[in-house]
């Protein structure tokens, strides 16, 4: 099979293309970003999704496509950049797809579709409502439905999953992670919340700061602790596979994600353990994030079985921790 990976580049997308060349795929990567592979099962289009050009460049010839590209943000800024590469590139990409006779493309979607952090009904099932709070979970259903369209109108064959929470193992305990450091750090989290113009909310966090670094538990207005899903990339990589390879999944919309929720008190106590440092509990407005996402139907249907558990990745990202803090210290004894 060849296959087209757009968002090539990034965390899901690199382990994807390996894994698919590891089963004998024939891979081409799509993407702002260049990722050059020695392997003569994989070739490479740079360009953006915006760019009809290099977009029907990147599906000639190809039986299947993973549509793993997007823009993720939450910052008002950047409103008009997500609705420009979230739906107009989808809308390109599937058009595209669809004259180049690719038989399946692979759409990947984002729990925030409901959302999962303010559900109406639990545990989170594919039929919930959709009715996304912010403007990426908008941009998500948006591209869903164009999906639904295309699959509609032009037989294109299309399987929709809605990603959980994803996370590299080794990203965990890292302070200067993207998604881990305000997640988990007290002062990455700060610095989040002033990005995203929740400015009063940042300075109530700033009230609690011990000065020194710390984990972060935030907890509702009433003190219950976070409560969400986390599953590792490569866990996701294994789900895209099944939705690309299955006969089952066409046309199907699947949950993809870990089978159990992440209890944070319990997670950020384990975290503590590890790094030496403090925990300091926050109280949020209102409910806070406290959901269960129900993977039944893709481990029923496509016999998806998560293997990375949230203890597994844990142990993972101490051994990670560990060897960043001696590389540093290498580089400081050494200068």
């Amino acid at each position: 099979m060849i296959v087209l990976v757009t968002g090539s580049s990034g965390r899901i997308g690199s382990r994807l293309v390996s894994t698919l060349m590891d089963r004998g795929m024939t891979v081409r990567g799509f993407d702002v970003r260049p990722r050059p592979i020695e392997n003569e099962g994989y070739d490479e289009e740079i360009g953006s999704l915006q760019d009809r050009a290099a977009v029907e460049r990147s599906v000639a010839g190809v039986e299947a496509v993973v549509h793993l590209g997007a823009f993720m943000s939450w910052r008002p800024e950047d409103e008009n950049r997500l609705f420009q590469v979230n739906c107009e590139g989808t809308r390109v990409l599937l058009g595209a797809a669809a004259c180049a006779g690719v038989r399946r493309l692979v759409f990947a979607s984002s729990g925030e579709v409901y959302p999962e952090n303010s559900p109406v009904r639990q545990p989170i099932l594919e039929n919930h409502p959709l009715r996304p709070s912010s403007h990426y979970g908008l941009t998500k259903l948006m591209g869903e439905e164009l999906v639904r369209f295309f699959a509609r109108t032009r037989k294109l064959e299309t399987v929709i999953l809605r990603f959980s929470h994803v996370q590299d193992a080794s990203e965990l305990l890292d302070e200067n992670s993207f998604f881990s450091g305000p997640r988990f750090f007290f002062g990455p989290r700060i610095r989040q919340q002033e990005q995203l113009g929740n400015h009063d909310l940042a300075e109530q966090m700033r009230r609690s700061d011990p000065g020194t670094p710390a984990h972060i538990l935030p907890r509702s207005s009433f003190g219950r602790p976070f409560r969400m899903h986390i599953t590792d990339t490569r866990d996701i990589v294994e789900g895209i596979v099944l939705a690309l390879e299955a006969d089952s999944a066409a046309g199907e919309t699947f949950n993809l994600g870990a089978t159990e929720p992440v209890d944070f008190e319990l997670l950020v106590s384990k975290m503590s353990e590890i790094t030496g440092y403090p925990v300091v509990a926050f109280d949020y407005p209102g409910e806070g994030v406290f959901y269960t996402t129900s993977n039944e139907k893709i481990r029923r249907k496509l016999g998806f079985v998560p293997r990375w558990s949230i203890d597994r990745m844990l142990d993972e990202a101490a051994g990670a921790r560990k060897a960043r803090l001696e590389k540093a210290t290498y580089r400081i004894v050494g200068s």
